[in-house]
């Protein structure tokens, strides 16, 4: 499952980067992400443990992933795949953020490209569509966030 959020907010990339680089920022604005904490066992990249919690009706399912910062082109560039560290073979996860700067020399303008690929067998077309729900909710929420910095 691929799952793309596009938004234009007008500002500079700076004063969205620090939004979106850092997973603990996420649960301010992204409602699926629960909670993100820097992992304290972590020697290397920086690698966070997210609990992700979806609700549909009655039904309520959580996930926790542990997600890895790849690339990091502050501000307009950020990757974050999981991996995690028991040895065992997880569900890929990937998201990937994207900031190109659309500004003029009168005006701030900024496009935030975000790019979310699950490779596991969660999702049914119910779910998915919660999932784009969720996201049009939180793409206010981040711009809200963002204007009020």
């Amino acid at each position: 499952m691929d799952v793309r959020v596009d938004i234009d907010i007008p500002c500079e990339p700076s004063a969205i980067y620090p939004f979106v680089c850092d997973l603990v920022e996420y649960p301010q604005w992204m409602g699926l992400v629960h909670s993100a904490v820097l992992d304290p066992t972590t020697t290397g990249p920086t690698a966070w443990i997210v609990e992700l919690r979806g609700k549909i009706g009655p039904f309520a399912r959580s996930k926790r992933l542990r997600m890895q910062q790849v690339v990091t082109d502050s501000p307009h560039h950020v990757r974050f795949e999981r991996n995690e560290d028991d040895g065992q073979q997880h569900g890929q996860w990937v998201l990937e953020v994207k900031i190109a700067d659309l500004s003029t020399e009168l005006v701030p303008n900024s496009s935030l490209k975000m790019t979310l690929h699950y490779g596991g067998r969660l999702f049914s077309s119910v779910v998915e569509r919660a999932l784009q729900d969720e996201i049009e909710m939180s793409k206010k929420r981040l711009l809200d966030l963002v204007m009020s910095a």
